[in-house]
């Protein structure tokens, strides 16, 4: 029950964030699923000690699409192509194509960003687009919350310079 509450308090922060990593709907369904699975199986391991349950949340979300991310190179070396995908019905594929539709200006945003290192890239990102404290944050990508601030104050002023820069070329 409780991880039911956890679950649809979540669940679409979570999707969010995947679909601004990915462009494939069944892909952003299975990382999301991945997710949580990966959120029941090392639940044990999270310690309200070293900060909220959403910075956690987030970085698990964050190693479970790196490591999709890994897998996914490792499958193109081997067999040139993606497998293993589940069927989506009809209603699933649209449902998830709007959430993509919804957040291309924050994956050609994101892309943009990516003269910054990437764990301050996903420092500001946390930040800045879905909410976290800087605690939670650092938490996330595995920082001091004073070293997160110190990257963030740095990382703004590259943001900045980067955001000014017409959009052209970016998909």
């Amino acid at each position: 029950m409780a991880f039911e509450v956890f679950y649809r308090r979540h669940v679409e922060a979570v999707g969010r964030f995947v679909a601004r990593r990915v462009d494939d709907p069944h892909l952003a369904a299975d990382l999301t699923a991945d997710v949580f699975l990966a959120v029941i199986e090392s639940a044990a391991g999270y310690r309200p000690d070293r900060g909220s349950q959403i910075g956690w949340l987030f970085g698990v979300a964050r190693n479970v699409i790196a490591d999709e991310g890994r897998r996914a190179a490792r499958r193109l070396r081997v067999t040139g192509r993606l497998a293993g995908r589940r069927d989506l019905d009809a209603d699933d594929i649209a449902r998830i194509e709007e959430r993509i539709d919804a957040e291309s200006a924050a994956r050609r945003v994101h892309r943009s960003l990516s003269e910054l290192p990437a764990d301050t890239r996903a420092l500001v990102e946390l930040v800045a687009v879905d909410g976290l404290t800087v605690a939670e944050a650092a938490i996330a990508v595995g920082l001091s919350p004073v070293a997160a601030r110190v990257r963030l104050h740095r990382a703004r002023r590259l943001v900045r310079a980067v955001l000014a820069r017409p959009a052209v070329g970016l998909a």
